[in-house]
């Protein structure tokens, strides 16, 4: 972790509210930005929190606060912007395509104003389905199509890449990802990934209709592979364990990819696996989240650090949506021991700033963890 806790500040600040790119945009695009930027130049609630001393205090509280309201609505009309532009050309095309977003965005725990919005663009012409669930059993597709999902989405993938360069073309389109396309600058506020998408109907999905239970399978460009995810199941289980304990998970997922972006240590765990992550601690102690935001940070130290010392445990912890288990790769637990050292840092010396009086007695872990979440700050 960064020893000086004014850069840290000043990161925190600047990924919030503004980025320097902004220079760049287009006349259009600055001038659509000034209406959103007027709470950018004001101070936020989290920086005036605690004494002038505790700053790595402020800093914990404010990684762990949501995006503005302004803010969170560019991203979403900048990725419902993209998807109208895409729907019709690809309609020119032939495709009937509908479009949801995904990530972080949706959830409310992405942690830039300057985002990556994830938007699926999703064909109607095509799906497929489990045939073992009740609709499939009645008879309820139609004879399965000859055509083959890869052969569908790498279709769908080059037609998207060439309608962005056509619907944007003073934006950059990069078309090296291997399951999305990221168009960003020019006129838009935000980048936007879009992933190349069908519908694929689970057993679930035939006997619930409910889309948390329906799944999309997507497409990797570079190795030709398709595979099956569910987005929105992951968005539901997340967010009502967040609603349910009255937002404590979604501060602790915030708090952890805010860390993980200022620290010099190279974590690669995704949103996605920070999430399932944090999915899985006490949600008893995040609860008091409501009543105090450094409960938060106590649990989150708690947890990481505990699942790092039990590799068994955390072996047996699945994503929320249940399609995988969290740690499947050897890094993965490499890169949990980095982030948890980092909430380990940040609670010491959150702790050090308020009880300078006991740093001789060397308190013991939990005992800082009880101090710190007693706070009132």
């Amino acid at each position: 972790m960064a020893s000086d806790i004014e850069s840290r500040l000043s990161q925190l600040r600047a990924r919030r509210q503004k980025d320097p790119s902004l220079s760049a945009l287009s006349e259009a695009a600055s001038a659509y930005n000034r209406y959103f930027a007027t709470d950018a130049a004001e101070f936020e609630d989290w920086e005036k929190r605690g004494t002038s001393t505790q700053r790595w205090t402020r800093y914990a509280i404010g990684a762990m606060q949501a995006v503005g309201n302004k803010y969170t609505e560019v991203s979403v009309q900048t990725g419902e912007r993209v998807a109208g532009q895409l729907h019709d050309r690809l309609a020119k095309a032939g495709i009937d395509a509908e479009f949801k977003l995904q990530g972080s965005v949706p959830l409310d725990v992405h942690i830039k104003r300057i985002s990556d919005v994830d938007v699926l663009a999703i064909t109607r012409n095509f799906h497929t389905y489990n045939n073992t669930g009740v609709q499939a059993l009645r008879g309820g597709y139609r004879n399965p199509s000859q055509r083959t999902s890869s052969g569908v989405l790498s279709s769908l993938r080059q037609q998207v890449e060439s309608d962005l360069d056509n619907a944007f073309p003073a934006a950059k389109v990069d078309k090296s990802g291997a399951k999305a396309v990221k168009v960003s600058g020019g006129s838009l506020q935000r980048s936007v990934d879009v992933v190349p998408a069908h519908w694929y109907d689970t057993k679930e999905y035939q006997a619930s209709s409910h889309q948390a239970d329906r799944a999309v399978t997507i497409y990797n460009k570079k190795t030709g592979e398709t595979i099956d995810n569910l987005p929105f199941l992951h968005i539901e289980r997340v967010g009502s364990r967040c609603d349910s304990i009255n937002g404590g998970l979604r501060k602790a997922i915030r708090l952890c990819k805010n860390v993980k972006a200022d620290s010099d240590r190279d974590i690669q765990l995704s949103s996605y696996d920070i999430a399932a992550i944090m999915f899985h601690a006490d949600m008893s102690a995040l609860r008091l989240g409501q009543y105090s935001d450094l409960a938060v940070l106590t649990e989150t130290q708690r947890h990481l650090d505990a699942l790092y010392q039990n590799p068994i445990e955390a072996g047996r912890l699945w994503v929320p949506d249940g399609s995988r288990v969290i740690f499947d790769t050897p890094e993965k637990r490499d890169w949990l021991l980095r982030l948890s050292i980092e909430m380990d840092e940040l609670l010491n010396n959150v702790y050090l700033e308020s009880f300078p009086g006991l740093v001789s007695s060397g308190s013991s872990r939990s005992v800082q963890r009880d101090l710190v979440k007693a706070l009132k700050v």
